[in-house]
């Protein structure tokens, strides 16, 4: 799952329509869903959502279980 702008898709019936580029792929093989971008808070939002659908689909907790500080060397 991720969400880009890297490159352009097709909106529209079978990639017939305009181009967009802000987008989204629920899986390693969706070729994209537009996304309509509107600041970095709300797609943060959007992004933490879908990776809580996607664990829920899983069967995986969202939980956090343990945090570690790392220090730079």
């Amino acid at each position: 799952m991720r969400f880009d702008n890297a490159h352009a898709i097709a909106q529209g019936r079978r990639g017939r329509g305009r181009i967009v580029h802000d987008h989204w792929h629920r899986t390693e093989t969706d070729e994209g869903r537009p996304y309509p971008f509107t600041n970095a808070d709300t797609l943060i939002r959007d992004f933490f959502r879908e990776v809580r659908r996607v664990l829920a689909d899983r069967g995986l907790s969202d939980a956090v279980t343990r945090v570690e500080e790392r220090r730079a060397p």
